[in-house]
């Protein structure tokens, strides 16, 4: 076994051992030294976004996992009289027409295989059709497959229509340059644990102020009410509910040491180096993608299980646990596949390490490519 396990997965992601550091201090959620760590935070946010309060944009931090931060949004600040339009393509963009089924939502779903982007084309002919619709809701890089959407292209069709454009860039911000402005995202949702390489226990909504005070008192819920929780920030700097304090002191570490590597063009490249190694060396061994390679991201791969019966995932995934490598299964509704995600603390020597594991157990279980 390596020397510590090392996640291959799209969030909870590994982290370093100073962002582990940070929590051994218990903190009051009162306490000063907390409180200005939740400034630095909001406003540090809206930097890697490309904007801040002075353009009019605010960040909100709510407890619990990405999900919670995107229903807050989506049950906060689609109004009673409001549409929203569902672009989905994948598992996480049926979630948020989940959402909107259970809050009972005026909304439609638009809906693309799997396999396949969202086109800003069948966008536009769906908002020319219905003028009723107000909002658009998105996956950026839809963990289903690890494809991109187009949210530049969306974004102007967007704009076009007079439209609220949401974003879920769970496992993308961070890892990929994004400027909220200039892609007419009006709130972008992500979370601690992704590519800022946090640990889990919080999400956060990137908001454009004008719209965020839209939702004041139409929230469907206590706990996720987007407004109320920014209000709460902004009043005294605290939460309305008992936050995570220690995940919150493990992300502002994170934060530090992401402006430490270069910023977000570093990440990038580093993650994105990550996966020119495993694509080609799972290439090399016979692995195929289950997406072309033009409509791929570089946060998480998706590959087909071997064609041979003597393949099974069950045993795979054991055995490079057993080594120290932890990987995600598949959550594809037209194919068996298992993903490995390229973000967190790990390394170009890490991916040689990972290949190096699969061969052997390949080798182990008799597996012919």
């Amino acid at each position: 076994m390596t020397q510590k396990p090392l996640l291959f997965t799209p969030g909870p992601l590994s982290t370093s051992a100073t962002v582990k550091q940070a929590m051994l201090e218990d903190m009051g959620s009162r306490d000063h030294v907390f409180m200005k760590a939740v400034k630095d935070i909001r406003d540090g946010l809206l930097e890697l976004a490309h904007v801040g309060k002075s353009s009019g944009y605010e960040a909100v931090i709510m407890q619990g996992s990405g999900t919670f931060a995107v229903e807050s949004v989506i049950s906060s600040v689609v109004g009673a009289e409001d549409k929203l339009l569902v672009l989905a393509n994948g598992a996480y963009g049926e979630r948020i027409a989940k959402m909107a089924r259970m809050h009972q939502l005026h909304h439609e779903v638009l809906r693309f295989d799997e396999d396949t982007i969202v086109t800003p084309g069948a966008v536009e002919v769906v908002l020319k059709d219905d003028p009723a619709f107000t909002h658009v809701a998105c996956i950026h890089s839809e963990t289903t497959t690890g494809l991109f959407n187009p949210i530049a292209e969306i974004g102007a069709v967007c704009r076009k229509y007079g439209q609220v454009f949401i974003v879920d860039a769970m496992s993308s911000f961070g890892g990929v340059e994004m400027d909220m402005k200039n892609l007419q995202i009006d709130f972008l949702v992500s979370s601690s644990n992704k590519c800022i390489e946090g640990v889990p226990g919080f999400a956060f909504a990137l908001c454009k102020r004008s719209e965020l005070e839209k939702a004041k008192g139409q929230a469907r819920t206590l706990s996720l009410d987007l407004y109320d929780q920014w209000a709460g920030l902004e009043a005294n700097g605290q939460f309305r509910f008992t936050p995570p304090t220690l995940s919150l002191m493990a992300f502002r570490q994170a934060m530090r040491e992401l402006e430490e590597e270069g910023g977000i063009p570093a990440r990038e490249k580093r993650y994105k180096e990550n996966k020119r190694l495993l694509d080609e060396g799972m290439a090399a061994m016979g692995f195929m993608q289950y997406i072309p390679a033009a409509i791929q991201g570089h946060i998480i791969s998706s590959f087909l299980y071997p064609s041979d019966p003597a393949f099974n995932f069950g045993v795979f995934y054991d055995k490079l646990n057993s080594r120290g490598f932890v990987i995600y299964p598949g959550k594809l509704s037209k194919a068996d596949a298992f993903r490995i995600g390229n973000i967190g603390q790990i390394f170009p020597e890490d991916i040689k390490a990972l290949l190096k594991a699969i061969k052997e157990v390949l080798e182990e279980e008799g597996v012919r490519m």
